[in-house]
């Protein structure tokens, strides 16, 4: 893990070897999260400085982490390779309120890798049944936003059932799970194309996607261009194409399920545009989502009513800026509303971490499902596909940047805040 023999622990706090452990797995933890790479970096650097270590260094990709500190006995180096599943949001509570105190020196490192064991064990709280009946709740939401039909209602909690029950049953981190969103995938579009053959109405360009939404890489590329933009290559590159990749084997699942029962791939973008508007249903469907969201993800208690809030208002300055700016730039202004609302909840209003409250932003805001459509018709139509991608491109680009500007906007305000209380404090001439 290192270099150097470890030194021993004195009176004044842990050895060097324990404490570089505690930063490189806090680091993993962050990772795992979703958090930006240097993002990671500059927490675990503070961490660092907090125990003493004022010239650590930090180099976070997504699945690795370097860490190098000194001692008296020199330089010593750790490489850490971190988990590519997410932590559950309940998981992300726990280990952003470790990180909060680790960066004030709060707790002993020995203390703080039993938490972090301890987080990583935890079990989901709402049990298996709730995380199941979570994934069918909100894929229903997500369908009463996309196409609010009762057919495609119906596919939605089905096909919602089914997936949640494959996620289940099919353990993470094991070579079993590697080809679950293909299997997941073909498993959906047989079933809808089955249904579609024996007469039910259903709409496979917009029953496909809501089952499916847990495996879309909608935050991770998004993420990937939020890290290009800081000027993160390497770990920016690697995200986009990640994500990328895992668009193609779902859109590849999706055409084998169409084969496999008889149709073809250019079958799964029809659309007929049959369905009444119901102007109230994508805001039901909002609501609807957010409570998935919360027993799917095993969002901590008191997180819920927060969770909705974000969802609601994000939604709403979306679809205002899509009336004036189109579709394309909408998502800079859901997430210039989520990013900073999150921060305030929880520093202003003592709420969830803010990561609990948007990241599931990410996940309404679905650029990864206008993804998994555009790689699709490429089945069928390179040139709309490419289109498409395009069109992808921007969306993706308006969320990370709306993100940025919503995190760098909320702290210039918390400082001019400060500042201001600081003056009213201390008047000018006071002694």
């Amino acid at each position: 893990m290192s270099e150097g023999a470890a030194p021993k622990e004195t009176a004044r706090g842990p050895s060097t070897t324990i404490l570089l452990e505690f930063l490189f797995r806090l680091g993993r933890a962050y990772l795992a999260c979703g958090e930006q790479t240097a993002k990671v970096e500059q927490l675990i650097r503070t961490t660092a400085s907090a125990y003493g270590m004022r010239k650590a260094r930090v180099v976070a990709f997504p699945t690795a982490v370097f860490i190098a500190v000194h001692d008296s006995n020199g330089e010593r180096v750790t490489l850490a390779e971190s988990p590519v599943q997410m932590l559950r949001l309940d998981q992300m509570a726990g280990v952003y309120a470790l990180g909060e105190q680790a960066q004030r020196a709060a707790i002993d490192p020995r203390q703080g890798l039993r938490r972090l064991a301890a987080i990583h064990r935890q079990e989901a709280r709402f049990g298996p049944l709730g995380t199941v009946a979570g994934h069918v709740i909100f894929t229903v939401g997500l369908a009463l936003v996309l196409m609010p039909t009762a057919a495609n209602l119906g596919a939605a909690a089905a096909l919602g059932f089914i997936v949640g029950l494959i996620k289940l049953l099919v353990p993470e981190r094991t070579l079993l799970s590697v080809p679950v969103p293909v299997i997941a995938a073909a498993a959906v579009s047989s079933l809808a194309f089955l249904a579609i053959r024996y007469g039910l109405p259903v709409d496979p360009l917009h029953a496909l996607v809501p089952p499916l939404v847990t495996f879309l890489p909608g935050g991770m590329l998004t993420l990937g261009m939020l890290e290009l933009a800081y000027g993160d290559m390497v770990s920016g590159t690697s995200r986009l194409i990640t994500g990328f990749v895992q668009l193609v084997l779902l859109a590849f699942g999706l055409a084998i399920g169409a084969i496999f029962t008889g149709y073809v791939p250019a079958d799964l973008v029809y659309s007929s545009g049959n369905y009444g508007i119901v102007t109230w249903a994508p805001w039901a469907g909002v609501l609807v989502f957010g409570l998935g969201v919360y027993f799917h993800f095993s969002a901590p208690g008191g997180s819920l009513h927060w969770m909705i809030l974000v969802l609601l208002l994000a939604f709403l300055a979306q679809r205002i800026a899509a009336v004036f700016f189109g579709s394309e730039l909408s998502g800079f202004f859901g997430m210039l509303v989520a990013t900073p609302l999150g921060y305030l909840i929880q520093n202003r209003f003592r709420g969830p971490p803010a990561a609990v409250t948007f990241f599931p932003a990410f996940w309404l805001l679905v650029p990864g499902a206008l993804g998994l459509l555009s790689v699709t018709r490429m089945f069928t139509d390179r040139l709309a596909g490419i289109d498409g991608l395009v069109t992808v491109t921007y969306v993706i680009t308006s969320i990370a940047l709306g993100t940025l500007v919503g995190a760098s906007l909320y702290r210039w305000v918390a400082e001019r805040l400060g500042a201001l209380r600081g003056r009213a404090g201390n008047p000018a001439g006071r002694r």
